[in-house]
């Protein structure tokens, strides 16, 4: 009985999360067309509400940690659920993400994706991608903020393992810029698949920045390491065995 009363909460969550999507898209997509910058406060109202909506509804709190980066910075974050995103936009000021390119034809969310400058690439060719990217950087045409890549490639579920991608080493060694590792847990509660959405507290963690400078073969060993082992401990914290998954 609880299980199913967890279930229709989630499932009410789950409408009014695209709801507010939708009402607080067509709002803020008339406040863009005054001041692109209103596309920034849209995100982070929307995300706020979101979280307000899991704690409320299906008793999901969530917490950010450490450090929050404000300056121009690449983030390499554990991606488990879309609730990780929700999280990482709530916290940074100007976030920006690279994103699958499918996602620009998205109803509301392609728009203020691509009104907070994020990059949409093919799969297959995430290299030109990047190429590009750090072209716009240097050439002043791309926007400052917080660059938010998932080392990953793709949302893993919590104790599943999944080798990390060179594209982040690229970006940390081709940009010059420090990078800020994050861990989560939020897979614990808000699963890769399904629409059951848990009660508890979910945690994203900002760690300590790595400086630029380093190998790229160093970088991706020493990321992969911090990244995996701070998940783990939220997991653990969170009462899941990542190793017994």
């Amino acid at each position: 009985m609880m299980r199913l009363i967890q279930l229709i909460r989630s499932l009410v969550f789950i409408f009014l999360m695209y709801a507010a999507m939708g009402v607080m898209g067509v709002i803020y997509f008339v406040l863009t067309l005054f001041n692109r910058d209103m596309a920034y406060v849209a995100v982070d109202h929307y995300t706020h509400v979101v979280r307000f909506l899991a704690h409320w509804v299906i008793g999901l709190s969530s917490e950010i940690r450490g450090e929050v980066p404000t300056d121009e910075v690449l983030i390499c974050s554990k991606h488990q659920s879309f609730f990780d995103i929700i999280l990482i936009v709530s916290a940074v000021p100007r976030p920006k993400f690279i994103m699958k390119k499918q996602l620009v034809y998205a109803p509301v969310l392609g728009y203020f994706a691509k009104a907070i400058g994020c990059i949409p690439v093919d799969r297959g060719k995430r290299g030109a991608a990047v190429k590009q990217m750090l072209a716009d950087v240097k050439s002043g045409r791309s926007r400052p903020g917080q660059l938010i890549i998932f080392p990953q490639g793709t949302r893993v579920a919590a104790g599943a393992k999944k080798p990390y991608k060179i594209g982040s080493g690229v970006l940390y060694a081709e940009s010059g810029q420090r990078c800020v590792p994050a861990a989560t847990n939020v897979g614990v509660f808000w699963k890769k698949q399904g629409l059951m959405r848990a009660r508890g507290h979910a945690v994203l963690e900002f760690l300590p920045a790595i400086e630029p400078g380093l190998p790229t073969s160093e970088f991706m060993e020493q990321l992969e390491t911090v990244v995996e082992e701070n998940s783990n401990r939220l997991m653990r914290e969170a009462g899941f065995d990542p190793d017994g998954a």
